[in-house]
């Protein structure tokens, strides 16, 4: 599958997002202020201003619509929080070539609030993922202890954990272990 740079950005920007929220025991990644910020400058969100509550509210409620899009039972769903969601982004397309970047599409408008900025251009990124036909690559971690966000973007859409926390390394080597211990007796 052929990912434009803007769009992998846009994709790595949403799945991040959705894995700062409390869950599975997780503290929320996106307590306050100081962690927008610092999500903003990580993700190279241009044209941001100075950010408040009402921003952090606005960006934790962006990342609520994403985490329900990643669990969107079917496709028809899935499609229809996107378009809720890129909708009330007010997107408005337009090509740019800045900070070295190659030209490439904004969605959302200039100006826009930092929530509406997320949510247009991560919601155009899943669009694409959609109208692809690989929904299926948005998925959670299989690892029992995890349940983190990711696309899977390998070729055969075969990746069952997560990269953050090296879930895939942890379980093989105790289903190996297991293996062993159960050869051995």
């Amino acid at each position: 599958m052929l990912i434009p740079h803007d769009t992998k950005f846009a994709l790595d920007m949403v799945v991040d997002l959705v894995n700062t929220a409390p869950e599975h025991d997780r503290a929320d990644g996106l307590a306050d202020i100081a962690a927008l910020n610092e999500f903003v400058s990580a993700h190279r969100i241009s044209d941001v201003s100075r950010l408040g509550t009402r921003d952090l509210r606005a960006v934790q409620g962006v990342r609520d619509r994403f985490s329900e899009i990643f669990a969107a039972p079917e496709t028809r769903v899935a499609a229809e929080l996107l378009n809720e969601l890129v909708a009330s982004a007010g997107t408005t397309p337009q090509l740019t070539d800045h900070d070295g970047y190659d030209w490439h599409v904004h969605y959302f408008a200039p100006g826009a609030s930092v929530a509406d900025h997320v949510a247009a251009d991560g919601g155009m990124a899943l669009a694409f993922i959609v109208v692809a036909g690989e929904r299926e690559r948005l998925r959670r971690c299989e690892a029992p202890d995890c349940g983190r966000a990711f696309v899977d973007l390998s070729r055969n859409r075969s990746r069952r954990y997560c990269d953050s926390r090296t879930c895939g390394n942890r379980l093989h080597v105790a289903a190996y272990r297991a293996r062993r211990r159960e050869a051995a007796g």
